[in-house]
C-alpha cells in the first residue's frame, strides 16, 4: 500500500461522519474535533537479528479519542503498516467502542514489519522493543493496547511482561488479548467471530432465514473468519468459499469449516479437505482468486481480511445480498453507495466485528478486578450487548430511513458527542445553550 493509498483510507473514513452528522444530534464542534486524531507517536525500534546484524524497524501508536475513556485498540506487524493506515483504524476503535457504549475511546497501532521473515526470538525482541518506546505513550487508564493482524496472546503476554518491568510491578490490565495464565480472558479468542455472529442471528430471524438454505462466502480464514465461519456452519448455513492470501476455494454444496480450520492451523494451508480425527482427506473444489469470491453468487458476503476489498472498481459486481464486515474497512465509500443503491445490506464494522473490543473490555475490567468470569459468562454478557446495539442501529436505520453504516456512526456520533459536550461547547460558553 503506498502513502497516498493509506492517507484515502483516512480520508475515505472521515467521510462517514458527514454524512452521519445530520442525523446525529449534535454539536457541529463534535464533528470538528473528531477530524483530527488526539495523539500519535511514530518510533524506531533497532532489533538484533539472530545472525548478529541489527534491523531498524518503523513503528507507530496513535490515541485518536479519548472523550469516553482511555484509548482501545490493536497493534498489528505487517508490512503495509503507515501512520495514515493506523489513524484511520484508530478513528474505527473510537466509532467501535461508541458504538458498543464500552467506556473506551479509540486507538490503534502498528509496525511496518513482516512477521513471516523472523524468528521466535527476533519477534519477542521486536515486540518487547516496542513497548520500551511507547511505555510513556500507553497505560491502564491511558491507552490499553491488543491484538490485531498477525499479533497474538503470546506477543501480547511478551508486551505486558515488559511493560510490568518498566513499571517495577505487575500489570495486567495495560494489555488485553493475552494468554489465560497471564491474565487473558475466557472467550477472547472467538470474541470477534462471535460478535459477528451474533449479528448474523438478528438479521436471520428478522429475515426468517432457513440457516440450511443460506449460502456463504468469507474473505479472510484467519482467527475472525474462522470463528464466524465456525459458529454459522454448526448452525447448518453453507460455508461454500473461503480464502486466506494465497487465494480461494470455492465448492457449492460447502465446506466442512473444522476440517479447512485443523489443515490451516495446523499448515499454514487452506487446502479443501475433510478431517476424521488427524486424518484427512482432500476434497474437489474450485480455485479462486480473493476477487473472484466476493463475486459469487451467495447470499451472504463475510469479509474478514484487510481494508479496501470492496471498491468502486468491483462493487457493481457484488451479487451478495448481504453484506456483514468482520474485516476493519473492507468496503469504500464509493462502494457504499454503489451497494446501497442495489439495495444490499451492510452490516458495518464498527458494529459487525465490535465484539473483539467488547470482550477486551471485560478482560481490562477483570484485571482491575482480580475476579475472572465463567465463559457463560463471558458469552452473555457479549451476547447481550451485541443484540442490544444492533437492536439500536437497526432501529436507527428504520426511522431515518438510511443505510445501516450511516446510523452506526450517528449512534457512535451522538455518545461520543455526549461525551464532549458534558465539558463545554462553543454554544455553551458564549451563552447561546438555551
Amino acid at each position: 500500500m503506498s502513502a497516498i493509498e493509506a492517507e484515502n483510507i483516512f480520508s475515505d473514513a472521515i467521510l462517514r461522519l458527514d454524512r452521519a452528522f445530520e442525523y446525529a444530534q449534535m454539536d457541529p464542534e463534535v464533528l470538528e474535533r473528531l477530524k483530527y486524531p488526539r495523539t500519535s507517536i511514530q518510533v524506531s525500534i533497532p532489533v538484533r537479528m539472530d545472525d548478529g546484524t541489527l534491523r531498524v524497524f518503523e513503528g507507530y501508536r496513535v490515541r485518536y479519542d479519548d472523550s469516553r475513556g482511555p484509548g482501545k485498540g490493536g497493534i498489528r506487524f505487517h508490512p503495509q503498516v503507515s501512520l495514515p493506515e493506523v489513524k484511520a483504524l484508530a478513528f474505527w476503535m473510537t466509532c467501535k467502542c461508541a458504538v458498543v457504549g464500552i467506556p473506551f475511546g479509540g486507538a490503534k497501532g502498528g509496525i511496518t514489519v513482516n512477521p513471516k521473515e523472523l524468528s521466535r526470538l527476533e519477534l519477542e525482541r521486536l515486540s518487547r522493543g516496542f513497548v520500551q518506546q511507547i511505555a510513556d505513550f500507553i497505560g491502564p487508564e491511558t491507552d490499553v493496547p491488543a491484538p490485531d493482524v498477525y499479533t497474538n496472546a503470546m506477543i501480547m503476554g511478551w508486551m505486558m511482561d515488559e511493560y510490568s518491568k518498566l513499571r517495577r510491578q505487575r500489570m495486567p490490565a495495560v494489555i488485553t488479548g493475552k494468554p489465560i495464565p497471564l491474565g487473558g480472558s475466557l472467550g477472547r479468542d472467538d470474541a470477534t467471530g462471535r460478535g459477528a455472529y451474533y449479528c448474523i442471528k438478528e438479521l436471520e430471524s428478522r429475515r426468517d432465514w432457513q440457516p440450511r438454505e443460506m449460502r456463504v462466502a468469507v474473505q479472510g480464514f484467519g482467527n475472525a473468519g474462522q470463528h464466524v465461519a465456525r459458529l454459522l456452519h454448526a448452525d447448518g448455513y453453507k460455508i461454500v468459499a473461503v480464502s486466506d492470501s494465497q487465494g480461494a476455494i470455492y465448492h457449492p454444496d460447502g465446506f466442512d469449516v473444522p476440517s479447512l480450520a485443523y489443515m490451516k492451523n495446523e499448515s499454514r494451508r487452506l487446502e479443501a479437505v475433510y478431517c476424521d480425527g488427524s486424518v484427512c482427506e482432500s476434497v474437489n473444489a474450485e480455485r479462486l482468486s480473493n476477487g473472484e469470491l466476493l463475486e459469487l453468487d451467495v447470499d451472504l458476503l463475510i469479509p474478514a481480511a484487510m481494508e479496501n476489498q470492496i471498491t468502486a472498481e468491483n462493487a457493481h459486481r457484488i451479487k451478495a445480498p448481504v453484506v456483514v464486515e468482520v474485516a476493519n474497512g473492507p468496503t469504500t465509500s464509493e462502494a457504499d453507495e454503489i451497494l446501497n443503491g442495489k439495495g444490499t445490506l451492510i452490516v458495518p464494522d464498527i458494529l459487525a466485528n465490535a465484539g473483539g473490543v467488547t470482550v477486551s473490555y471485560f478482560e481490562w475490567v477483570q484485571n482491575k478486578a482480580g475476579y475472572y468470569w465463567p465463559l457463560e459468562e463471558v458469552h452473555a454478557k457479549l451476547h447481550t450487548i451485541m443484540v442490544r446495539e444492533f437492536d439500536n442501529v437497526y432501529e436507527l436505520m428504520n426511522e431515518q430511513q438510511i443505510d445501516m453504516r450511516t446510523a452506526a456512526y450517528a449512534l457512535a456520533l451522538r455518545r461520543i458527542g455526549e461525551a464532549i459536550s458534558a465539558g463545554g461547547t462553543g454554544r455553551y460558553f458564549s451563552g447561546n445553550d438555551a
